[in-house]
Parts: C-alpha cells; structure tokens; sequence
C-alpha cells in the first residue's frame, strides 16, 4: 500500500467542550498562525492542515489502543503514516519565517475519543475523524488550492489534494463496511 495524504480533522461533537486549557492550547496555536507573515487565505490553510495532521497523528495513535478491529486499525495506521509526513512538507513548504503550529490536534475531537472503546470508538472515529474531517480537509485543500496567493503553499495544497480526497474514499468505504453514516 502507497503511503501518502493529507487529510483534515477538524470536526468533533457537539455535546464535547474542550476544557479551559485545551482552549488556551489551541487559542496558542491559532496565534501562532496568526502572528505569521502571510496573507488571510494562507495563514487559514497553515492553521487548518496543521491541526488536520496533528488530530489525524493523535487519533490515530488511540485508534490503535482503543479499537479491536483491524479495518480500523489499518486506515488509522496509514492515517498516521502519511500525515506525519505531510506534516514535514507543510514546514518545508511554509515560507522563511512562517511558523508552522505544533501540537495543534482538536482537542475536542481528542476528548470525545479518548473515553471511547471498541465498536464505540470505531463508529465516532470513522464518523468524525475519517469522515467529517476529510470532507473539511478537501475543501480547505481546494480552497487553497484555488485561492491561496503563497506560491509554495499553493502548490502543497494542489499536490496534497488528490491524497486527501483518496483518505476520504477510503473512510467512506470503511464506513460502508461497518456500517456507519
């Protein structure tokens, strides 16, 4: 199997609030962004495909002690494969002096993960991180793609896109198999 994505996940559940220091965490990391050189479009794209990748890293890592299925396993293993490497090209793809934010999981979707086990995790997990998020991811990444006035940022986008877009068939068809919409 190819290794390569990108993919967003940025949606959690509603009924989940992040606790007043996961708030200032991500508060940190969209200042971090903020506080970048760049134009509005670009600085948007850095804040969201950072986060995707670091949500996409987290989750996975707890698909991988939370779930019994190896279908799930699987996509969260190749989850966690490619977005650590697009993680490194989105760095090596921001301009000189751009920051790109570390540890900027959604630390929403994190905790209405965490509690989670077995079948139950495996729906919110594919339903939320696979699903939700990879529909955002793909349009963040066009968005860019389209609109994004960094060069260099423009063009990691458009050549992220297609992975992202795969990551989104394969969690529709996971989703398929199990049985969840």
């Amino acid at each position: 199997m190819k290794y390569q994505a990108f993919g967003l996940s940025v949606i959690a559940a509603a009924a989940f609030a992040a606790t007043p220091v996961v708030s200032s965490a991500q508060t940190q990391a969209a200042s971090t962004t903020q506080a970048n050189d760049l134009p509005q479009t670009d600085k948007a794209f850095v804040q969201a495909a950072s986060q995707s990748s670091s949500t996409e890293i987290d989750t996975a890592k707890l698909a991988t002690n939370q779930s019994q299925d190896k279908d799930v396993k699987n996509f969260a293993h190749h989850m966690m494969m490619d977005h650590t490497k697009l993680t490194v090209q989105l760095k090596m793809a921001a301009p000189h002096g751009v920051t790109v934010p570390k540890d900027n999981s959604d630390e929403t979707v994190i905790s209405a993960l965490k509690p989670l086990r077995g079948k139950e995790f495996d729906a919110m997990y594919i339903k939320k991180v696979g699903l939700e998020g990879h529909q955002q991811a793909v349009e963040a990444f066009q968005k860019e793609a389209q609109e994004g006035q960094n060069a260099d940022l423009k063009k990691a986008a458009q050549k992220a896109l297609p992975t992202i877009q795969e990551h989104l068939k394969m969690a529709q068809q996971l989703a398929a198999k199990k049985g969840i919409q």
